[in-house]
Formats: C-alpha cells, sequence, structure tokens
C-alpha cells in the first residue's frame, strides 16, 4: 500500500513535467479554476566601452536583468494575468524615492486581460503601453544584446491604465487595434496623479498573415517563416502636463509639459532572414523644452526629437546569427542633448532558441563634432 501511495504520488508529480526548457513550469488546477506558468530568466553582461574624447577603456561585468514571471489564468480561460518582477540592480532603481514612496520599484508587469467577447480584450494594471515595436519585443527576445538608442530616447515603457485590444481579419490580412488610458509618470508611481494623464492609440496590420509562434514581436526569424510575412504599425501617445524628461521615463523636472510622440515601424521576415524599421518623434509645441539657470546654462530638458532605427540579421540553419543595425537620434536644438548615431554589428548562438543563448555586438558611436567612441558587449541568457 505503501509503495501504491508512493507510486501515485510520484505520477502526480510528475504530472508539471510536459514542461520544456524555456517554457517554465505549468500547472493546472484539479477542477481547472486557475492555471499558473513560473518561469525566470537572466543576463549577465560584460561591457566595455570608450568615452568621446579621452579614448580610455572602462569596462563592467553585471547581472544586466534577473526577472520572475508567473501568468495563467484565473477562474475561467477568458480572464488570464501576468506578473513580472525585475530583481537585478538595473532592474529595481529610481531616480525619485519620493514617488516611489521609498520603496524599490520591483515591478514591471502586474495586469489581468478579459476576453469580454471573442477578438476583443480589456486589459487592466501595469504593463508596456502599445508603442514601438522594438520596446513590446520581450528584452528576452532581442536580435542583439540590448535595444537601440531610439526605444531608449522614445519609449513609452509601462504604465498603470486601462488598454483596449482588437483583433479582426480580413481574408489573409490581420488588423490589430489598441488604446490605452494610463497615468502619464510610469510605471510604480505610488502618489497622487500629477497633471493629466497618457493617452495611447496604436493599429497594426499584417497583410501576409499572421507571423508563425508569434514572430511579430520576437527578434530574429527564429522560426524560419516558410513564407514572407510583413507587419506595419503607427502608434501615437500624448502625455497630458507630464512632469518627467521622456514623459513615463527620466528625470522628475520641476515643470510640466505636454508630450507628443508618434511611432511608425514595420518588420519583415522569410527563411532566416529578418528586417525591422521604426522612427519615433518627441515634440512639445505648447512650451519651451528646458529650463535655464540664472547664469543662462540649460538647467532641465524634456527629450524632443527624432530617431531612427533600421536593422536586419541572417539566421543560419546552424543557429548561428548575423546582424547590422544602424541608429540616428537627432535632439531638437534647444535641448542642448548631443546627436548621435551608431553602427553595431551583431553576432549571436542560439543554443535553445531565446531560452539559451550567446550574444554579442561591437558599435561604432559618431558623435557629429567629437571623437567617436566603441562599445563592445557580450552577453549570456539564461531562461527557464
Amino acid at each position: 500500500m505503501a509503495l501504491g501511495c508512493l507510486g501515485i504520488g510520484t505520477a502526480q508529480a510528475q504530472s508539471v513535467n510536459d514542461s520544456k526548457f524555456g517554457k517554465g513550469l505549468q500547472f493546472i488546477a484539479a477542477d481547472s479554476s486557475f492555471s499558473l506558468k513560473l518561469g525566470a530568466r537572466f543576463q549577465t553582461l560584460y561591457q566595455g566601452s570608450t568615452t568621446s574624447g579621452s579614448g580610455e577603456w572602462k569596462d563592467r561585468l553585471l547581472i544586466r536583468r534577473a526577472r520572475l514571471k508567473l501568468e495563467g489564468f484565473a477562474y475561467s480561460p477568458k480572464l488570464e494575468y501576468k506578473i513580472a518582477l525585475g530583481l537585478s540592480n538595473n532592474d529595481i532603481g529610481n531616480d525619485n524615492p519620493e514617488m516611489f514612496d521609498n520603496a524599490n520599484s520591483i515591478v514591471l508587469d502586474a495586469v489581468a486581460k478579459w476576453h469580454f467577447r471573442p477578438n476583443w480584450e480589456l486589459w487592466v494594471g501595469q504593463t508596456k503601453l502599445p508603442g514601438n515595436r522594438e520596446h513590446i519585443v520581450s528584452s528576452h527576445k532581442m536580435q542583439f544584446v540590448d535595444r537601440s538608442l531610439l526605444n531608449s530616447r522614445f519609449s513609452l515603457d509601462r504604465e498603470a491604465g486601462l488598454q483596449l485590444h482588437h483583433t479582426h481579419q480580413l481574408g489573409q490580412m490581420v488588423l490589430r487595434e489598441s488604446a490605452a488610458l494610463s497615468m502619464g509618470e510610469g510605471r510604480n508611481i505610488a502618489v497622487n496623479n500629477t497633471g493629466g494623464y497618457s493617452y495611447t492609440a496604436q493599429a497594426e496590420i499584417f497583410p501576409l498573415g499572421e507571423f508563425e509562434g508569434g514572430g511579430a514581436y520576437v527578434g530574429s526569424d527564429i522560426y524560419r517563416e516558410e513564407s514572407p510575412k510583413l507587419a506595419l504599425a503607427a502608434a501615437y501617445n500624448f502625455n497630458d502636463d507630464t512632469n518627467r524628461s521622456q514623459g513615463q521615463l527620466g528625470d522628475f523636472l520641476s515643470g510640466q509639459r505636454d508630450l507628443h510622440t508618434i511611432f511608425v515601424d514595420a518588420m519583415f521576415k522569410y527563411r532566416g532572414f529578418s528586417t525591422m524599421a521604426e522612427f519615433a518623434r518627441r515634440s512639445a509645441p505648447d512650451g519651451p523644452v528646458i529650463t535655464t539657470t540664472e547664469e543662462g546654462q540649460v538647467d532641465e530638458t524634456f527629450v524632443t526629437g527624432d530617431a531612427f532605427n533600421i536593422q536586419a540579421g541572417y539566421l543560419f540553419k546552424s543557429d548561428w546569427e548575423v546582424a547590422g543595425r544602424y541608429t540616428t537620434y537627432n535632439p531638437e536644438r534647444e535641448t542642448s542633448l548631443l546627436a548621435q548615431e551608431q553602427y553595431t554589428l551583431g553576432l549571436s548562438k542560439y543554443i535553445v532558441g531565446h531560452s539559451l543563448k550567446v550574444q554579442s555586438d561591437v558599435t561604432l558611436q559618431d558623435f557629429p563634432g567629437r571623437d567617436n567612441g566603441y562599445q563592445f558587449r557580450l552577453q549570456l541568457e539564461v531562461a527557464l
């Protein structure tokens, strides 16, 4: 009897072993009232660079990201949830403790997704806003070691609020529309709303049909599309009276401005070849984007201007990939921020897709009127 009970217990324990490496541990309640998928990942990064002017080599080895994610459904498969926590110092840091109630900024995502009608979803909570494609692509599934300069200057990032998503199909063509109403100051803000709210709208079209495995939000053509696939999207964000230099990101400033941000992007994949292009522009038409000191020096700056990024790569059947990227960033002259162009060459080895990979890239950083800078990065990613 004891052996029989042990055998039953072992069989039950083994029921979770349907999970595979990179897919997390998955559980479904006996009465199907909820499910849970638990995943964890980290990125170990070596980064070395020369600064413009001095030529001095500076390097570091760090845990770039360490993430814990829980997702599944609650009560009904129509009500999904996602919780993602950032545990590395890069994930946690904040530059204004008062705005975060003197606590670390650990929560990345905490969102419920209600499928209230076929092809309609209502999201409630904190998660990524429907902005530029490069940011919607998870940091777990990037083609390069990290995202481009366009994303770091103009991304909408994450924020608490409401989102409405709709998908419909016309023959082979798939169309998606998304709209979001959010707080306007970024993720994990613990004080009353400052200024107004943030309003985001996005439209996306897949003229040649859906990508394999959600590949429109995956860097590289991991699934080696058998037929050409194309995604086109445009997004607009109006952040009413924000007090952060980049809207949802950046320094907290003493003044407030209305920020308008436009994104246009495209992605194409076919048989191992992939390319993605993005354009972003941010403006503050209702007031100056800087404040100055009594001496006339720039004191505070809202980051406005435009950027363009294009990248392409080819994934060989050996799971090695060579990729290149060009990014140009052009801040408005009034900001006194430095314009920059970046040329990046990447080499990646996908051992188990994006779940176990080694990526490296080297970047030439071109500052007009100043000496060039160089950067080398080597990163290991492990996702359970």
